[in-house]
């Protein structure tokens, strides 16, 4: 059905990782600390290669906050990591008074991010954490699509100025860009150029959202696709931009349909140019234990249910 050839790549965890350990070569302020999850979170790379630049402080999430407070206060460059569901959760009330009150300097880095966390089950998954992050004033929210933008928005955070949060996942992702792709903090990217619907994506929903504009293609609609990866500041001249091309979107994100992506663009729109929108994400609920694919099918998160959605969106666009 789709002309699009899926390949895989590594999970946007492991670009982080990696990003990492050049990041130390570049940035001897560089300070990166995690909270007994050092594994997963691949903070573990940048540890032995720089055991003197590394903390794992344990199960402490909310003194995680605090240290990388008092480094960033110095002059340092922290980066903590654990579970996007433990970290946001835990450690909001510490990143709302030390971080985002003061801007400090701290990158908070989380991974295993949405449902796609699989069998792990609804304790470990975090579909809340967009909106917790963008609640904070001066936060810079990133969420890449795949293991080349991680790597490249990872190293961009580091020498931006500010907190900053990134989402990054546990499984693998298909391959959306390739390793010469530029990337800039606040700027969306345009995949295709549509006339009828625009299919927003962020995180793993952008490789969907590409799928699904070929699903649409053979129904006769014309679909752009177009990748933010940076959910706060959002890039609203883009937004705007399809608002005028196409008068109508999608917007698909691994996340409650309150508060996270769909919130902020419905939000710009409703001032700058209302159109109509439909949303693809958690309907007000908490996943189960399944594998990444049987969750994210059961809960409607696939280029299918976008591609419906843009049918939904379409037929509801004003005649002109």
């Amino acid at each position: 059905m789709s002309a699009l050839t899926r390949k895989m790549g590594a999970a946007s965890r492991d670009a982080y990782g990696k990003a990492l350990v050049e990041l130390g070569a570049e940035m001897p302020d560089v300070i990166v600390m995690d909270a007994d999850l050092s594994k997963s979170t691949r903070t573990d790379k940048f540890g032995k290669a720089y055991p003197d630049r590394f903390i794992d402080i344990g199960i402490q999430e909310m003194n995680l906050v605090g240290l990388a407070t008092g480094l960033a206060s110095c002059g340092k460059v922290p980066f903590i990591s654990s579970f996007a569901c433990f970290l946001m959760c835990k450690g909001y009330e510490q990143m709302r008074v030390g971080i985002a009150f003061p801007e400090l300097n701290v990158k908070i880095v989380t991974s295993h991010g949405g449902i796609s966390v699989g069998e792990d089950g609804a304790s470990q998954q975090s579909v809340e954490d967009f909106a917790l992050a963008l609640t904070l004033p001066g936060l810079a929210v990133i969420v890449p699509s795949d293991e080349h933008s991680a790597k490249s928005l990872i190293k961009q955070a580091a020498k931006l100025k500010g907190p900053v949060y990134v989402r990054t996942s546990r499984a693998n992702s298909p391959l959306v860009y390739d390793e010469k792709t530029e990337f800039k903090i606040g700027k969306g990217i345009r995949l295709r150029q549509g006339k009828h619907v625009t299919l927003v994506g962020t995180g793993l929903l952008v490789y969907e959202c590409l799928e699904a504009a070929e699903i649409l293609r053979e129904k006769g609609i014309d679909a752009s696709v177009v990748d933010i990866h940076t959910l706060k500041p959002l890039d609203e001249e883009l937004i705007l931009a399809e608002a005028k091309a196409t008068g109508a979107f999608v917007v698909a994100e691994e996340h409650l349909t309150f508060g996270g992506l769909g919130s902020v663009v419905s939000q710009y729109l409703s001032r700058a140019l209302p159109v109509p929108v439909e949303y693809v994400g958690l309907n007000d609920t908490y996943a189960e234990s399944g594998s990444p694919q049987e969750l994210m099918t059961k809960y409607g998160l696939t280029s299918k249910n976008i591609a419906e959605a843009a049918v939904r969106v379409v037929s509801r666009k004003p005649s002109r």
